[in-house]
């Protein structure tokens, strides 16, 4: 919303018209009163004068004196009138004052302003802007008083099916060799894809907006080849192409994939619990600083609650696969994942895809450099790399870049996602 500024100051709107007869007559009762008080005080209701007397005032105004003061009934306007008008289309297809509250905030409308509106707060004056707006019939129930919407059992099946797929074909990958591993490979490749396609277009990790799926394809496979290919270029390979294997020429990381997989299901419970906690907030909240305090902790729990269980799944994939449990690469890859989807489920992509695309970059680069080094004459292209995987091993680039990412994504939510407009959405059929 532009010009905050304007709707501070009591006035008639300037809409082009009345949405309904009650604000038709509500206007006409306002210019009524604009031109009573224009005739008591010598004037025409436009600023100009009539008869002799508005000769002498019209001749007075241009021998520099000052012109008449504004209309009695424009300076006694009702202020909130003119936001209605603002805001017509956003009351009348608010189902609750909520979404009117989360909608002014999302257009600039701070407690502060709404003081000047003679209201404690943005949540008052969205109570009376909803209770002012006419409607057809009964209005819907508040989302107050809405039972909680519980987990379906279509969506926690689907966000299983991922970590499902992709432990069966771990499994088929140990148990073949040759032309079927490859064949098992590409399969369960191409269910695992498919599975979490599935899983986040029904659920709490379904967004309405495009998605950036082919930076995180790319992320979660530099997690499956990418520390193996580090390691042998490093050494000066690889020489061959990987075999499925985890000792290999171009060994494979799987434990780390596999636990991602299976981190699918807690992902999807900890956004719905987000999402069902943040709502009860702003239906008890009575201010935006209020609301925002609440549910950073919410956030905040909420990102532990879901790195605890990451951390435990890389524990026990490792152990039954008997790698390592990667928990540098695997977390920071996790929770950058989570918050990216967070932050896309609740409208806010712009960042996301920002940062998902930087952090796949870096991942690109230090490959693209390693490989770039052995040219004659660019050794020192190769020089950042090779020092950072002697000073932490092919764990380090991972960890660093998705790690930043993950940093930069959690600082922003903690901005964006505290907000009542990232809620303002009802809760979604799925």
């Amino acid at each position: 919303m532009s010009g905050l500024g304007e709707l501070d100051r009591p006035e008639t709107p300037q809409s082009p018209g009345a949405w309904d007869e009650r604000s038709r007559r509500s206007l006409a009762d306002t210019a009524d009163t604009a031109d009573t008080a224009a005739r008591a005080s010598g004037t025409d209701g436009t600023g100009g004068t009539g008869g002799a007397e508005g000769s002498a005032v019209g001749g007075g105004a241009r021998d520099g004196r000052q012109p008449p003061s504004p209309p009695v009934g424009r300076r006694a306007a009702d202020p909130v009138k003119g936001l209605l008008h603002r805001h017509r289309e956003l009351c009348e297809r608010a189902v609750d004052p909520l979404e009117i509250a989360a909608g002014l905030e999302a257009h600039g409308v701070t407690d502060r302003t709404a003081a000047r509106f003679r209201h404690r707060d943005v949540f008052s004056l969205a109570e009376e802007m909803y209770a002012r707006v006419p409607r057809h019939g009964d209005a819907p129930a508040r989302a107050a008083d809405a039972p909680t919407p519980r987990p379906r059992t279509t969506w926690i099946v689907l966000a299983l099916l991922p970590g499902v797929l992709c432990a069966a074909a771990v499994a088929g990958l140990r148990l073949t060799e040759g032309r079927p591993r490859l064949l098992v490979a590409l399969v369960g490749v191409l269910a695992v894809s498919l599975a979490l396609g599935a899983a986040l277009r029904r659920g709490p990790l379904s967004a309405a907006t495009r998605t950036t799926s082919t930076w995180t394809c790319w992320l979660v496979g530099y997690a499956l080849l990418g520390d193996g290919l580090l390691r042998t270029a490093v050494s000066g390979g690889p020489d061959g192409l990987p075999d499925g294997t985890a000792d290999g020429a171009w060994p494979l990381t799987l434990a780390p994939v596999l636990a991602l997989a299976l981190s699918c299901a807690p992902a999807t419970v900890c956004a719905h619990l987000f999402a069902v906690r943040a709502r009860r907030k702003l239906t008890s909240s009575r201010g935006l600083a209020d609301f925002s305090a609440s549910v950073r902790p919410l956030l905040l729990g909420t990102f532990a609650l879901y790195t605890v269980v990451l951390a435990a799944l890389l524990t026990l994939t490792g152990a039954v696969l008997g790698e390592s449990a990667a928990h540098p690469q695997g977390l920071t890859l996790g929770v950058l994942l989570l918050l990216a989807r967070l932050l896309t489920v609740h409208g806010h992509t712009h960042a996301t895809t920002l940062v998902l695309t930087a952090s796949a970059t870096a991942e690109a680069a230090a490959l693209a450099t390693l490989f770039a080094g052995r040219l004659p004459g660019c050794g020192f292209l190769a020089a950042p790399v090779d020092a950072l995987v002697a000073a932490c091993g092919p764990a380090g680039v991972p960890t660093a870049a998705c790690g930043i990412g993950a940093l930069t994504l959690l600082v922003h939510a903690c901005r964006r996602l505290t907000r009542a407009s990232a809620h303002a959405s009802t809760e979604r059929p799925w």
